[in-house]
C-alpha cells in the first residue's frame, strides 16, 4: 500500500557527504520511499550500505543513465520489527558514482504496529513433581515472546485453564505450587496457557504436569476378604476366587513397590499345612488334598499378609474363606449285594415288585438315575427306587420262569460313575393257560365191520400251566344227540358207544365237539371239532353230458380250459377220469380239470375240437362230451426294412422339410398288422408321420449348438397285446456360414516402453469362429491406426494374431495409440468381426534429481522444540512425475527429513548449544525406490545460544569464619572472594552477584568479593545468615541463590521434633521382640556439638517398649504375649542436645498395642463366623456371638443385621438371635450380614459376613387329611381301586421313601406299600360305613396316620351288571378307566362305576385285541337295571362309539355282551331248539325271543340270592365262538332273512346265536350285540 504522505523529495548532493533524518513511516509500508533530483545528466548514482549492509533487503533504486532523478523504492514491506536491534530505523545511502563517492546517508524511522502474536518458546512443557514438593515452590516456566519491537505492543500477559486449586501461573510464567499433591489422587495434570499481548493477540501452549509418588502409604489388598473355592482332593490354585483374583498393592500407586505375600493364620489351625502362598504372585494354592468327608467344617479361613520388600513393616492383610467343595469320589451303594424278589404272573403294569436304597456318602447322597439293565427286561425303576412291572404281556411263567435283570444306579454328576447289582425274579404260577387241543379237527371213521366199543380217534390237548392248573379232563360236550359216541375224560379216547345204520350211497358225518378242562381253582377249557365219517355204497357220474369252453392259440401246454362237475364217494372210493378222444391233445385230472397237453395254432389246425370224457371208480363209470373252440392271438410284430440309418440335413432346412422314410412290414392281418409310427428322441427338432412313416424338420437347427441327432423310430401294430419294433435315425446337421468372427476381448491394452525395439512383440488377439472348415478360419488384419503414421508403427500377423513393433516410439510425441483390427472368416462370402488394441507409451527415469541450491547455511536456537521444522529443501525432476516419489538419504540421529524435503528437529531430541554448537549433513536426493538417479547438497546448521544455564555457585566453606571488628565502607573487611560461572555466551553468560536482601553491615565488591562493612561483635551477636545472589544478563534473566556465612556459633537453639507427636499402633498377632513401631526425628540448627541430640522419656513408661537414646527408634522388648485386650501407652519423649548448657523440647508419644485391627476405627475380630442351629429351634434362641472392637476404650459399639432381619436379630452384646422357627426343607444356609458401628465423631463401621446352616431333624411325615372317604359297592372284584392316600416327609429326599401300611389286619382291604393305593380285598360279606386305620412310616421310624371312612354299597347283583366288549388291548384299558366312565356316563346320561376289566381270553395276553368291561350304572343314586342299560346302548350306539372314540381313536369296535346260563337252564332252551329247527326262519326267530326271555327270568329267579356276579362266570369270561362249514352258510342266510323280516335298519341291533342250532346245550353259551 503506497502512502504518498510518506515520500520525500531531496536534492541530490554530489559535492560532499551530507546525512539527513527522513521520515517516518509506519511498518508495512511499500512504495516510494525518497526521490532524489538535480542528477546531471550523464552521470550515475548507487544505492549503497549504510553502516548495516542487510538493510538494502528492503531497498532498491530505480535510476537509468541519462535521467535527472532517481527513485529510492521499497523491495518488499518495511518492518520494524526486524529492525528492532537498531531502534527501529533503516539506514541507507545514496551514492554519487562520480571520481569521487560522495554519500547521501539517510535514516528512515519506521513506526511499530502490532502485527506479531506472541510466540511460546514452546508448544509443549513438561516436567515431573514429587508429591512432597514445597508449597510455593516453582515447577515450571513457560515462556512467549512477541516480535513486535516496542513494549506497547510486546508485553506478554499469561493465563491457562482449567483453573486448579493446586497451582497458580505468576505475570512472569512461572507456575507454583498452592499445595501438597497427591498422586492417588491425580497422577497428570493438563493446561493449556494463554500468552495474549495488549491488543489481544495470543498464542497457546500446553502444560503437563507428572506427578511423582513418594512412598507413605501402606500397601493395600483389593478386597478384604475372599471366597475361594477348590474340589476336595485336589492340589493347586482354587479354582475360583471371589469377588477377584488375590492381589495387593502399594498405596503409593506411581512407586509400586513389589509385595511380598505369606499366610499368617489357618482356621482350623490343623489345616496349616495344607495351604501355601506364592510370595510373589499372592496365588494360594492347595499343597495337600482335603477330603470334605472327613472334615468337620464347611469353610476353612486363611489369613494372608502383604508386606513391602523394602520395608517389611508396611503391611496389609486379608482374609481368604475356602469352601471344600463335594468331589463325585464314592461310588452309589445299594443296601444289599443282589435281590431275589416272586411275583405272580401276569401282574398288571406299575404293580410293585420291591423298592432298593441307593446311598452316597457324597454330599447330598445319591443323586443320579436309576435303570435296569438290559431294557428289554419288562421292568422299570423310578426315580424313588420302585421296582414295578414295565410289560406285563410277557410275564408267563410258561414262556420264561425267571428274569434276571441288572438295577444300575448312575450319578447324574460326573464322572457319572455307576454300580450295578443282580435282581432275580421268579414268577408264580396262575391258572392263565386254556388247555390247548394238538389239533383243531380230528378226524375218524366207521366202516360196515363196525363194533360198540371199538376206538375211533383219540383227541389231545395240553396246558402249560403247573400243577392243578395244567391236568386236564375232556368230554364231548355237543354233536352226540344219537349217543354213538363216548370218550374217556382222562386219555380223550373217542369210541364207538352203538352202532351206526348205514346207507348205500349215503355218507353219514358226525361233529363231535370236545371240551378240555383243566383243573384250576377258576377252571379254564377249550374246544375242538372231531369228525366221524360213516359212508355207504356211491356210484360215480358226471352232472352234465355235455361241457363247453374256449382257448387262445399259442399258449403252453396245461391251460386249463375247464373244470366238469361229477358225483363219487371221494373218499372212500376215489374215481378216475380220463380223456377218450383226442388224447394226444387234451387231458383231465381226477379233480374235473380239463386241461390242453400241447400248443394249439389257430391258423394251421382245426378251430373246434369235440372231446369224449368218462369217470370210473373200478366197478362202475359214467362218460360225457366237451367241446373246445380255439380263438386267434396277436403272435407277430412289425419289422423294419432296416434297423440302422443315416441321412443327413443343412442348419438352416425349413420347417417341415422331408428328412427320409423309415418303412416298417407285419405279417399279421386285419387291425393286427395296421402300423403307427413314433420317434423317441430328437429333442422336438424333428416329427414323424404316423401312418407314412415320413421324418420331417419340426424345429430350427444349428450346427453350431447340435451337429447330430441320434432318434429311435418305433413302429407299432393295433392288436392286442400290441406288438412293436425300432430303428435307428442318425440325422446329421450340415454347416452354413453363419457366425462372424468375434474377437475373446472388446478392447486389448498393453504397455510398451518408449526404449522397446523394433519387431518387439506387443501382444496377441485372438478370435473365433464356431463355424466348420473354412467358414470358420480366422485371418487377422490391421484397419486403422491413430494417431495415423506416414508408414505403419505396428504390424499384426494374419494367421497367428501377434502384434509386433515395426518403428520406434518417442514418449514425448505420442503416450497413446489406438488401433482398430479386424478378423475375417474364408465363407462366402466372408463375414468379418472388428476389435479395438490400445496401446500406451511408458516414460523411462533419464533425469537425475537436482537441488535449488548445492550448499544450505540456516541457524536455530538451542532451545529449539521438538518436531519443529527449520527449512524445505526445493528439489527437481524433469521426469515424469516430477520427484514425487523421491525420497532422501542422510546419516543424522538429530534431525529428520521427510520425503518432501521439510527439515526438522527429531521430536525426541533437544538441542544444547554448550555440547555441540554445529551440524553438518550430506543429504542424497534420490528420485526413486528402483534403479533411482541422485543427486547430493550440504547442509550446514548453526546452533545460536539460549540463556537455559543458570549461574553456578563455586565451593564456600561453612561457615565463613571472620573475626570480629569494627569494619567499615572505608575499612571494610574482606571476608571470601565468591566468583560463579555460566556456561551461556555473551550476556547470557555475564554473572551479578548481590544479596538478596541488603545487609547494613555486609556487601558485595565487582570483582565478588564479600566485604563486612560495619562493627562486628561475637558477644552481641555471633552468627549472621546471608543469601547471596548470582544473576546473568540473558533474557529471560536466570539466577540462583546461596545461604551464607557464620561468623561464630553460639549454643543458642533448642532441638526441635518434627512433629509434636509421635504414635503408632501395632496388632497382638504381629507383635514381637525388637519389631520397630516408630522413630523420633528431632534437629538442632546450631553446630558442633550443640547440634547434637540424645533422646529419652520425660514422662510415664512401659516395659514393653525400648527407646534407642542415639536414633530414636521406639521399638518392642517382648512379643506382648501377656497383653489381652486393646492397650495405649502414652508417654512424653524428650529431645536434649549436647551444649553447655544443654537445651531440650518434649514431644507426645502414644502407642497402640491393638488385640484385632490396626486401623483406628471399629473392626471385628473375625471377617467372617459360621453357626448352626436345629430346624425347629424356638425363636429366641441363639445362633451364635460376634464380637467387634472399637480401637480404644472410651468408643462403644453397636451391632445391626443388614440382611434376613425378619428370620434373624442381634443384641447389643453381638449374639446372633433366631425370630422364628427355621425348616430346613424350604432353606439350609442363610448369609447374614452384621454391621458394627462405633460412636466416634463421625462413626466408624464394618461389616463381618455370617453363615448359619440349618441342621436337619427327622421329622414325622404328614397326610394331606385326616380323613379319607370313598365307597364301594359290596360286588367289587379284587383289587378294585378305593382310594390313593399320599403323606409328605418335610425331611429333604426322604419324600419318596414312605411305606404305607395298615394300621390293623384285614381281610377286606390292602394298601400298595409304594403308591399308597387302597384296594378291595373281599368286600361281599361287608355292607355300610367301614373305617381303615392307615400309616406312612419314613426309614427313621417315625410315621403318621390317617383313616379311610369306605361305604360299601349293597343292592347290587350280578344282574345289575352290563358287560361291553371293546377292540382294544386290556392293559389301555386299564389305564384310561376314568376317562372311560366319563365318557361311558356322558352317552348314556347315568352315573358308570367299572368293576372289571379283562382279556376275551382269559387274561393271558394283556395286549389281547378283545377286552370285555364290566360295569353298573347308577341314576340319581340308584342302581338301573342292566336290561335299561343294555336298551340304551343298543339305542344310543352312535353316541356311545363317538364318546369311546374321543378316548380311544379311530377305529374303536364295541358289542354288548350278553350274559351267559347257568347249566340248570339249560336243558328246556335245548329241546326247545330242537323242535324249532323244522320250522320257518320267522318262527326262529320269534322262538328265540322268547328263550331269551325264559333264560332271562330263570337267570333272576336262579340267581336273586347272589351278591357276587362272579359266583358263576366262566373261566374263560364271556366267549363268542362262530359256526363253520354248510350250516354257517345257511345259517348266515337264515339270519338275514330274519332281520329283513323283522323291518331293521343298516344302523340296527342284530343278535347273533353263538352255537350250532342243532346242539344247544353248553356250559358258558352266549349271545351278543355287535355295533
Amino acid at each position: 500500500m503506497e502512502m504518498q504522505k510518506y515520500k520525500t523529495t531531496s536534492a541530490i548532493n554530489c559535492a560532499e557527504d551530507s546525512n539527513k533524518r527522513v521520515g517516518p513511516v509506519d511498518e508495512g509500508y511499500t512504495g516510494e520511499v525518497e526521490v532524489f533530483t538535480g542528477i546531471t545528466a550523464g552521470s550515475n548514482v548507487k544505492l549503497v550500505p549504510y553502516i548495516f549492509n542487510s538493510h538494502l533487503e528492503f531497498l532498491e533504486l530505480r535510476f537509468k543513465l541519462g535521467e535527472t532523478s532517481a527513485t529510492v523504492h521499497t523491495k518488499k514491506p518495511l518492518d520494524a520489527d526486524l529492525l528492532a536491534a537498531v531502534d527501529s530505523t533503516l539506514y541507507y545511502s545514496v551514492m554519487c558514482d562520480g571520481p569521487v563517492k560522495y554519500n547521501n546517508s539517510r535514516t528512515l524511522k519506521i513506526n511499530d504496529i502490532n502485527d506479531h502474536s506472541p510466540v511460546f518458546e514452546q508448544k509443549t512443557y513438561t516436567t515431573d513433581v514429587s508429591e512432597i514438593e514445597d508449597v510455593d515452590s516453582e515447577v515450571v516456566q513457560v515462556t512467549a515472546k512477541d516480535g513486535d519491537s516496542t513494549t506497547a505492543n510486546n508485553l506478554v500477559t499469561y493465563s491457562y485453564a482449567p483453573t486448579s486449586e493446586d497451582f497458580s501461573l505468576l505475570e512472569s510464567g512461572a507456575f507454583t505450587l498452592k499445595r501438597r499433591l497427591n498422586y492417588n489422587l491425580v497422577q497428570k495434570y493438563n493446561f493449556l496457557v494463554t500468552a495474549q499481548d495488549n491488543w489481544g493477540l495470543n498464542d497457546t501452549a500446553t502444560v503437563t504436569i507428572n506427578v511423582v509418588d513418594f512412598d507413605n502409604l501402606n500397601p493395600f489388598f483389593s478386597y478384604n476378604v475372599y471366597q475361594a473355592f477348590i474340589q476336595e482332593n485336589q492340589v493347586g490354585h482354587f479354582q475360583t476366587i471371589e469377588p477377584a483374583a488375590i492381589k495387593a498393592e502399594d498405596g503409593d500407586k506411581g512407586i509400586m513397590i513389589p509385595l511380598t505375600y505369606s499366610i499368617s493364620a489357618v482356621s482350623p489351625d490343623k489345616y496349616r499345612s495344607n495351604f501355601n502362598i506364592d510370595s510373589s504372585s499372592g496365588v494360594v494354592s492347595v499343597t495337600t488334598a482335603l477330603d470334605r468327608e472327613e472334615m468337620d467344617v464347611r469353610v476353612i479361613d486363611v489369613s494372608i499378609k502383604a508386606a513391602q520388600t523394602d520395608d517389611i513393616l508396611k503391611t496389609a492383610a486379608a482374609l481368604v474363606t475356602v469352601s471344600v467343595e463335594d468331589v463325585n469320589d464314592n461310588l452309589p451303594e445299594f443296601d444289599k449285594p443282589n435281590y431275589s424278589v416272586t411275583l405272580l404272573e401276569n401282574s398288571p403294569v406299575d404293580a410293585v415288585l420291591f423298592k432298593p436304597v441307593v446311598t452316597d456318602l457324597d454330599e447330598g447322597g445319591f443323586v443320579g438315575t436309576l435303570r435296569i439293565i438290559p431294557d428289554s427286561a419288562p421292568f422299570s425303576v423310578g426315580a424313588d427306587g420302585t421296582v414295578r412291572v414295565k410289560n406285563s404281556t410277557v410275564l408267563d411263567r410258561e414262556t420264561t420262569e425267571r428274569f434276571t435283570f441288572q438295577i444300575e444306579a448312575r450319578e447324574a454328576n460326573p464322572p457319572h460313575t455307576n454300580v450295578t447289582v443282580q435282581v432275580s425274579v421268579t414268577l408264580l404260577d396262575e391258572n392263565d393257560n386254556s388247555p390247548v387241543f394238538t389239533s383243531n379237527t380230528y378226524e375218524g371213521k366207521v366202516y360196515a365191520n363196525q363194533t360198540e366199543g371199538m376206538s375211533l380217534v383219540q383227541v389231545k390237548a395240553e396246558d402249560l400251566d403247573a400243577d392243578k392248573n395244567g391236568q386236564i379232563k375232556y368230554s364231548i360236550e355237543f354233536g352226540n344227540d344219537d349217543g354213538y359216541f363216548s370218550i374217556d375224560e382222562n386219555s380223550g379216547i373217542i369210541a364207538l358207544a352203538k352202532t351206526i345204520p348205514l346207507e348205500e350211497n349215503v355218507l353219514l358225518e358226525f361233529a363231535l365237539f370236545i371240551t378240555a378242562r383243566d383243573g384250576g381253582k377258576i377252571s379254564r377249557s377249550s374246544s375242538a371239532r372231531v369228525n366221524v365219517r360213516a359212508p355207504g355204497d356211491s356210484k360215480p357220474q358226471f352232472l352234465q353230458k355235455l361241457y363247453r369252453g374256449t382257448v387262445e392259440e399259442e399258449q403252453e401246454p396245461g391251460v386249463v380250459i375247464l373244470t366238469v362237475n361229477f358225483l363219487a364217494l371221494s373218499a372212500e372210493h376215489p374215481p378216475t377220469l380220463t380223456v377218450v378222444t383226442e388224447s394226444e391233445k387234451f387231458t383231465i385230472s381226477n379233480s374235473g380239470e380239463f386241461s390242453t397237453k400241447e400248443k394249439l395254432d389257430y391258423d394251421e389246425a382245426p378251430h373246434n375240437y369235440t372231446v369224449t370224457i368218462s369217470i370210473s371208480d373200478g366197478s362202475r363209470s359214467d362218460s360225457a362230451v366237451v367241446e373246445v373252440q380255439v380263438t386267434d392271438v396277436n403272435d407277430n410284430g412289425p419289422v423294419f426294412t432296416s434297423s440302422s440309418v443315416t441321412k443327413s440335413v443343412p442348419e438352416d432346412a425349413e420347417l417341415g422339410s422331408n428328412v427320409t422314410v423309415v418303412p416298417a412290414t407285419d405279417k399279421d392281418s386285419s387291425f393286427n398288422k395296421e402300423i403307427r409310427y413314433s420317434l423317441r428322441g430328437g429333442e422336438g427338432r424333428f416329427s414323424v408321420d404316423a401312418v407314412s412313416g415320413m421324418v420331417s424338420v419340426a424345429a430350427s437347427l444349428d450346427r453350431e449348438t447340435k451337429a447330430e441327432y441320434e432318434l429311435l423310430v418305433v413302429a407299432e401294430d393295433q392288436g392286442r397285446p400290441v406288438r412293436s419294433a425300432s430303428a435307428s435315425l442318425l440325422i446329421q446337421v450340415t454347416d452354413i456360414n453363419d457366425h462372424i468372427p468375434k474377437f475373446s476381448e472388446s478392447e486389448y491394452q498393453a504397455e510398451v516402453l518408449e526404449t522397446a525395439s523394433a519387431g518387439s512383440i506387443l501382444l496377441s488377439v485372438s478370435a473365433s469362429d464356431p463355424d466348420e472348415g473354412a467358414n470358420g478360419r480366422v485371418t487377422y488384419s490391421v484397419f486403422q491406426q491413430s494417431p495415423s503414421s506416414d508408414t505403419p508403427v505396428f504390424e499384426l500377423d494374419s494367421s497367428s494374431g501377434t502384434l509386433r513393433l515395426l518403428q520406434p516410439l518417442d514418449y514425448s510425441q505420442v503416450k497413446e495409440y489406438r488401433l482398430v483390427v479386424q478378423a475375417s472368416d474364408g465363407g462366402t462370402p466372408s463375414l468379418v468381426g472388428n476389435g479395438s488394441v490400445v496401446l500406451k507409451v511408458k516414460d523411462v527415469n533419464n533425469n537425475p534429481p537436482e537441488f535449488s541450491k548445492e550448499r544450505y547455511d540456516v541457524t536455530v536456537s538451542e532451545n529449539l522444540a521438538g518436531g519443529s521444522s527449520i527449512l524445505s529443501l526445493e528439489v527437481t525432476d524433469r521426469d515424469e512425475g516430477g520427484f514425487s516419489d523421491g525420497y532422501f538419504i542422510y546419516n543424522n540421529d538429530t534431525f529428520d527429513i521427510n520425503n518432501q524435503g521439510v527439515v526438522s528437529l527429531r521430536k525426541d531430541v533437544t538441542l544444547d548449544r554448550e555440547t555441540k554448537d554445529s551440524y553438518i549433513l550430506q543429504v542424497v536426493a534420490v528420485d526413486q525406490l528402483v534403479d533411482g538417479l541422485s543427486s547430493t547438497a550440504q547442509l550446514n546448521i548453526s546452533v545460536l545460544d539460549y540463556n537455559d544455564n543458570a549461574p553456578q555457585f563455586p565451593i564456600i566453606p561453612d561457615p565463613l569464619q571472620l573475626p570480629e571488628g569494627d569494619y567499615s565502607e572505608k575499612n571494610p573487611g574482606e571476608i571470601r572472594m565468591i566468583v560463579p560461572t555460566d556456561a551461556d555466551l555473551g550476556p547470557n553468560g555475564e554473572v551479578t552477584l548481590s544479596l538478596t536482601s541488603p545487609h547494613p553491615l555486609f556487601r558485595f565488591r565487582e570483582d565478588g568479593m564479600l566485604l563486612a562493612v560495619g562493627p562486628l561483635d561475637r558477644e552481641s551477636k555471633g552468627t549472621y545468615e546471608l543469601v547471596v545472589k548470582a544473576s546473568d544478563n540473558g533474557s529471560p534473566q536466570r539466577e540462583v541463590g546461596d545461604e551464607g556465612e557464620r561468623k561464630l556459633d553460639v549454643n543458642d537453639n533448642r532441638p526441635e521434633f518434627s512433629s509434636s507427636s509421635f504414635a503408632s499402633s501395632v496388632l497382638l498377632k504381629d507383635a514381637e521382640e525388637g519389631k520397630l513401631l516408630l522413630t523420633l526425628s528431632a534437629s538442632d540448627r546450631d553446630q558442633g556439638n550443640n547440634s547434637l541430640v540424645r533422646y529419652s522419656f520425660s514422662e510415664g513408661s512401659s516395659p514393653y517398649l525400648a527407646l534407642n537414646s542415639e536414633t530414636g527408634a521406639l521399638t518392642l522388648t517382648s512379643d506382648l504375649a501377656d497383653v489381652t485386650e486393646d492397650t495405649t501407652l502414652v508417654l512424653k519423649a524428650m529431645a536434649t542436645d549436647q551444649g553447655r548448657p544443654p537445651l531440650n523440647s518434649t514431644a507426645d508419644v502414644v502407642v497402640n498395642l491393638r488385640v484385632a485391627s490396626l486401623s483406628e476405627g471399629v473392626a471385628f475380630l473375625s471377617s467372617s463366623y459360621n453357626f448352626s442351629l436345629p430346624e425347629n429351634q424356638p425363636a429366641g434362641g441363639e445362633v451364635g456371638r460376634v464380637s467387634a472392637a472399637s480401637g480404644s476404650p472410651i468408643y462403644d459399639v453397636i451391632y445391626s443385621l443388614k440382611t434376613h432381619t425378619d428370620l434373624f436379630s442381634v443384641d447389643a452384646s453381638g449374639a446372633i438371635l433366631s425370630r422364628t422357627q427355621l425348616d430346613r426343607e424350604e432353606q439350609d444356609w442363610y448369609i447374614l450380614d452384621v454391621e458394627a458401628v462405633d460412636t466416634r465423631s463421625p462413626p466408624t463401621s464394618a461389616i463381618a459376613m455370617v453363615r448359619v446352616e440349618v441342621e436337619d431333624v427327622n421329622e414325622a411325615p404328614q397326610f394331606s387329611s385326616e380323613v379319607y372317604k370313598a365307597s364301594v359297592f359290596s360286588i367289587a372284584p379284587y383289587k378294585t381301586p378305593v382310594v390313593y392316600v399320599k403323606a409328605t416327609d418335610p425331611d429333604l429326599g426322604e419324600g419318596a421313601q414312605l411305606v404305607y401300611s395298615l394300621t390293623e389286619d384285614s381281610q377286606f382291604f390292602a394298601v400298595d406299600p409304594s403308591s399308597g393305593l387302597l384296594f378291595v380285598v373281599s368286600a361281599q360279606s361287608l355292607s355300610g360305613l367301614n373305617t381303615v386305620g392307615l400309616k406312612a412310616s419314613d426309614p427313621r421310624g417315625l410315621s403318621a396316620t390317617t383313616r379311610v371312612e369306605v361305604e360299601v354299597r349293597g343292592g347290587a347283583s350280578s344282574g345289575d351288571i352290563v358287560v361291553i366288549s371293546i377292540n382294544q388291548p386290556a392293559n389301555t384299558v386299564e389305564k384310561k378307566v376314568p376317562e372311560l366312565e366319563k365318557s361311558l356316563g356322558a352317552a348314556l346320561g347315568f352315573t358308570v362305576n367299572i368293576l372289571e376289566v379283562w382279556s376275551s381270553n382269559g387274561g393271558s395276553s394283556r395286549a389281547s385285541v378283545r377286552t370285555l368291561i364290566s360295569f353298573i350304572s347308577e341314576d340319581g343314586g340308584k342302581l338301573v337295571p342292566s336290561e335299561d342299560v343294555i336298551q340304551k346302548l343298543q339305542s344310543e350306539a352312535a353316541a356311545v362309539r363317538a364318546e369311546l372314540v374321543k378316548v380311544f381313536g379311530e377305529g374303536l369296535h364295541f358289542e354288548v355282551e350278553i350274559e351267559p346260563e347257568g347249566p340248570a337252564s339249560s336243558q328246556p332252551a335245548i329241546i326247545a331248539l330242537g323242535v324249532l329247527l323244522a320250522l320257518s326262519m320267522l318262527g326262529l326267530i320269534v322262538a328265540v325271543a322268547l328263550i331269551f326271555r325264559f333264560k332271562r327270568s330263570q337267570k333272576h329267579e336262579q340267581d336273586s340270592d347272589k351278591e357276587s356276579f362272579d359266583m358263576e362266570r366262566n373261566a374263560e369270561g364271556y366267549m363268542n365262538k362262530t359256526l363253520s362249514g354248510a350250516e354257517v352258510s345257511e345259517q348266515t342266510r337264515e339270519q338275514e332273512k330274519a332281520a329283513e323280516d323283522g323291518g331293521t335298519d343298516g344302523d340296527s341291533v342284530r343278535f347273533k346265536a353263538n352255537a350250532q342250532w342243532k346242539n344247544e346245550e353248553r356250559d358258558g353259551e352266549e349271545s351278543k350285540t355287535t355295533l
